[in-house]
């Protein structure tokens, strides 16, 4: 299962995380950052999970990734504001979401 991060730093080390945000409906994210120790976030190479196709809602993106049926936006990136979850993407997953 997926795991909820909070507050973390990786001192300039970026890391994939898939993050939401309060006020942009459900939107799902996932991309690259170096910190999520406070409300904003910037992701670097980021793309929206559009429509996620999961059996068990976005956090299975972050377990395995997007499916076969997801539809995934391209890349660019952004600064995250209102940020209410972010989460650890395992490394199988962010393979998924390289190829999506």
């Amino acid at each position: 299962m997926a795991k909820r991060v909070t507050k973390r730093t990786t001192k300039g080390k970026e890391r994939p995380v898939i993050v939401t945000a309060q006020h942009v409906g459900v939107a799902v994210v996932f991309g690259y950052t170096s910190d999520t120790s406070g409300t904003t976030v910037h992701l670097k190479r980021a793309r929206w999970a559009i429509w996620w196709g999961t059996m068990r809602g976005y956090p299975e993106l972050a377990e395995t990734g997007p499916t076969s049926t997801s539809k995934i936006s391209a890349r660019a990136d952004v600064e995250m504001r209102n940020v209410t979850v972010v989460l650890e993407v395992k490394p199988e997953a962010v393979a998924a979401w390289e190829r999506a």
